[in-house]
């Protein structure tokens, strides 16, 4: 419904000034072309043509902009979810990890360095779930550049 309310006030505004004309018997459109007569000095009427085809190209730019943004709306809120699933996906992931780690601690003789090394790429891994949610402009190159910027 809100999609269409200015549509709809068109259809209600433009309704009443037909009940009007007929229940007050107008000819707006002798009326309007009196009126355009009046101004003939001016030599508006030669503008007019004009003026309507490019309120008309106008219009049709306003509505493919409007798309496009649209369109480009749609692309962001796909990516926001698609970032939020991964995220929650990783984020499981590196808790059952974690548990791996602590399994891995509790084991006599397993190398410090390989839990050093784990750690590494733990918080590396945090890091870029969290680059990614943090970008302003969502564009193929600031993703790469946002994963790519610790490695």
């Amino acid at each position: 419904m809100n999609k269409y309310k200015l549509t709809l006030l068109g259809l209600v505004f433009s309704s009443f000034i037909y009940v009007s004309t007929i229940l007050l018997e107008l000819d707006l459109f002798d009326q309007f072309i009196t009126f355009l007569k009046s101004f003939d000095y001016l030599e508006i009427d030669e503008l007019i043509f004009p003026f309507l085809i490019f309120c008309i190209f106008l219009f049709i730019d306003m509505r493919r902009n409007s798309k496009k943004v649209q369109l480009e709306n749609a692309k962001l809120n796909i990516y926001k979810a698609m970032l939020c699933s991964s995220h929650h996906i990783l984020n499981n992931f590196i808790y059952q990890m974690d548990i791996f780690k602590l399994t891995a601690e509790d084991t006599p003789g397993f190398d410090a360095k390989v839990l050093s090394f784990y750690e590494d790429i733990i918080s590396n891994a945090s890091y870029q779930i969290d680059s990614l949610s943090n970008l302003t402009t969502i564009d193929e190159f600031s993703i790469r550049t946002s994963v790519m910027s610790n490695q």
